[in-house]
């Protein structure tokens, strides 16, 4: 299944709402995987981003409409980049 990686930054309304109930960051997994996009890893970071989440989605139109329907809530923004291991690169290469 294709693997993606998911750089999130909050918004000011998505910090009140951690700020409030921390166990939404738990939740989003579940809402992800009713729409078929399965969280492998998810990291808390420091920087311009606050977190990274790695995800496997069926195909490129799953994860968008995943994307699509997360960032509408106005809570964070996504940046939603296509990750290919580096075995599978090599092969193809070849």
């Amino acid at each position: 299944m294709p693997t993606y990686v998911i750089l999130s930054k909050l918004t000011d309304e998505g910090r009140k709402t951690i700020k409030k109930n921390p166990q939404r960051i738990l939740e989003v997994k579940e809402e992800l995987g009713a729409m078929k996009v399965d969280i492998k890893e998810q990291f808390v970071v420091l920087g311009p981003y606050d977190f990274v989440n790695i995800v496997e989605a069926p195909d490129n139109e799953t994860i968008m409409r995943a994307s699509v329907e997360i960032g509408s809530r106005g809570s964070v923004q996504l940046l939603t980049l296509s990750a290919i291991p580096v075995g599978e690169f090599v092969k193809k290469m070849k």
